[in-house]
C-alpha cells in the first residue's frame, strides 16, 4: 500500500509516537515498570474527589448528557467560553469575549493548527518557520507541520546555579543577541515566535523579562507570540518561582486541561485574537467537525465556581513542589560519591518533570534510553527535544533525559536507582 507524503511523513517514527507508545503500552500490559517517561499527570487524591464530585453533579442535572449527545459549534463549548471569558476579565483584568477563545480536542491538535497557519509556503512566495527562543523545547511540536519541520532555535545559555543551597544545578536562559540577530527573523522568514512557560521538558520558567522582550520582539516584526501555558498560570498553575500571565491581540495564549488531571477528555484552549479563532473554528469544522463536549462539561462549573483555581493553588502546584523536592533527593543520595561530578539537574521551577545533564556521558541519550527500558525504568531521551537547529556538534543535547516526577516515592527510587547505575556502568565502561 502506497503513502502519500503526507502520509510517509505522519507514519515515520517520532519522538512523540516513542513517548506516548511507551506510556500507554506500560499502562495497559500490567508489568512493573518504573513510570519516569510520559506525561501523564499525578493522580491527587482531592483534585480527583473535586472531578468525581462534579461528575455526580453534572449527570444528576443533565449536563453529561448532554454534552455526550450534541455537537457544539466549531468554536467549542459555549458554556466553557463563556466562563473562561469572564474568568480572564475578572482575574487579569483583559478585554476579552467569547470572540477570543477556541476549543480544540486537546493542545497538541491546537499547536498542529497554529503551527501551520503559521509556518508554510505563503501566497508572496514567502517560506516562514516556527521561531523557538531556545531548545530543549516540547518534543511534541517537532513533527506537527504538514511538510517538511519547519522550526528555528537557538542554544540556550547555560547558567549553573544553586537550589535550596545545594550545588549541582543550572538553568537555561534565552540567548538574546543571538535570537535578535537570527538572519531568519530579520529577513521576514519567521511566521511566529513560540514558547512553553514552564518548559517543556526542562522546567524552566521564563522569567516575566524574558517574556517582555520576547513579546516587544514578536511586535517588531509584526508576527504573533504563542506561548503554552500547559502546566502553566492560571491552572494547572505548577510554576515555582514569580510569574506573570499577560495578553494582548498579538499574543496566543494555549491552556489545556490535561495537567489539571484531565488527559483523558482531550480539552485544549486557544486566547487570540478573532481572526485567529475563527481559523481555527474552521480547522475544527474541517478536521473533527466540532470539539469533544465531556471536559468542558466537567471544567465550566469549576472554573465557574472558582474551584479549579483553588485546586490549582492548593493542591496541584504544592504536590509537585514536593515531588521535585523529593526528587531532587533521591537524586542527590544516588548521584554521590564518584556520581556526584556526573550529574547535573536543571532548577527545578516548574511542570512535572526534572531535566537531567550527565556532562561527558559516553554513550548517547537514545542508549542510556534503551538499556533503562530494557531493565523496566522508563524516561525520556533527551535527544528529540533540541527542534530547529544542528546538534552535530552540541553534545549537550545526546548528554540530557527528562524523568516524571509524578509518581510514587517508591517509583521514583527504584527508576533513580537504576538511572544512576547505567550511567555509572557508562562511564566506567569508557574508561
Amino acid at each position: 500500500m502506497q503513502f502519500s507524503r503526507f502520509g510517509q511523513k505522519f507514519t515515520r517514527q517520532s519522538g512523540i509516537l516513542q513517548l506516548m507508545d511507551d506510556l500507554g503500552r506500560a499502562l495497559s500490559e500490567g508489568k512493573p515498570v518504573n513510570m519516569l517517561g510520559g506525561g501523564n499527570p499525578a493522580h491527587i487524591p482531592a483534585v480527583q474527589q473535586a472531578f468525581a464530585d462534579t461528575l455526580r453533579q453534572i449527570a444528576d442535572n443533565g449536563a453529561a448528557i448532554e454534552s455526550l449527545a450534541n455537537y457544539s459549534t466549531p468554536q467549542g463549548d459555549a458554556r466553557l467560553i463563556a466562563a473562561l471569558a469572564a474568568y480572564f476579565r475578572r482575574q487579569y483584568g483583559w478585554d476579552i469575549s467569547e470572540e477570543n477563545i477556541a476549543l480544540t480536542n486537546g493542545s497538541q491538535n491546537a499547536f498542529f493548527y497554529l503551527f501551520n497557519l503559521f509556518g508554510g509556503q505563503f501566497d508572496d512566495g514567502s517560506d516562514k518557520s516556527i521561531l523557538l527562543p531556545f531548545a530543549p523545547e516540547y518534543i511534541g511540536y517537532a513533527d506537527t507541520h504538514i511538510d517538511a519541520p519547519r522550526f528555528i532555535s537557538v542554544p540556550p545559555q547555560i547558567e549553573h546555579t544553586q537550589y535550596q543551597g545545594q550545588d549541582g544545578f543550572f538553568k537555561y536562559r534565552v540567548d538574546f543577541p543571538s535570537l535578535e540577530n537570527l538572519p531568519e527573523l530579520q529577513n521576514g522568514q519567521i511566521g511566529a515566535i513560540c514558547c512553553s512557560r514552564p518548559t517543556n521538558p526542562s522546567g524552566n520558567v521564563l522569567t516575566d523579562g524574558e517574556m517582555a522582550r520576547l513579546d516587544a520582539l514578536a511586535r517588531a516584526h509584526h508576527i504573533p507570540l504563542i506561548i503554552d501555558n500547559a502546566y502553566g498560570l492560571p491552572f494547572p498553575d505548577i510554576i515555582h518561582v514569580p510569574a506573570r500571565l499577560n495578553w494582548h491581540d498579538n499574543i496566543i495564549l494555549c491552556f489545556s486541561l490535561s495537567k489539571t488531571g484531565l488527559p483523558g477528555v482531550r480539552t485544549g484552549i486557544v486566547v487570540a485574537a478573532p481572526e485567529v479563532i475563527r481559523a481555527i473554528s474552521s480547522l475544527n469544522a474541517i478536521t473533527n467537525l466540532a470539539p469533544t463536549r465531556f471536559g468542558a462539561a466537567i471544567a465550566a462549573p469549576l472554573i465557574e465556581s472558582g474551584k479549579l483555581q483553588q485546586l490549582s493553588a492548593d493542591e496541584i502546584q504544592p504536590f509537585y513542589q514536593k515531588q521535585a523536592d523529593l526528587a531532587v533527593s533521591i537524586l542527590k543520595k544516588h548521584f554521590s560519591g564518584s556520581l556526584k561530578e556526573r550529574l547535573l539537574i536543571h532548577q527545578p521551577e516548574g511542570a512535572i518533570f526534572l531535566w537531567l545533564n550527565f556532562p561527558g556521558l559516553p554513550v548517547p541519550a537514545q542508549t542510556l534510553y534503551q538499556r533503562l527500558k530494557a531493565r523496566g525504568t522508563l524516561i525520556i531521551p533527551g535527544e528529540p527535544f533540541f527542534i530547529g537547529f544542528d546538534t552535530a556538534n552540541y553534545p549537550h543535547a545526546r548528554e540530557c533525559i527528562r524523568i516524571s516526577i509524578a509518581q510514587s516515592e517508591e517509583t521514583l527510587e527504584q527508576g533513580i536507582a537504576a538511572i544512576a547505575d547505567e550511567v555509572g556502568k557508562a562511564f566506567a565502561q569508557a574508561a
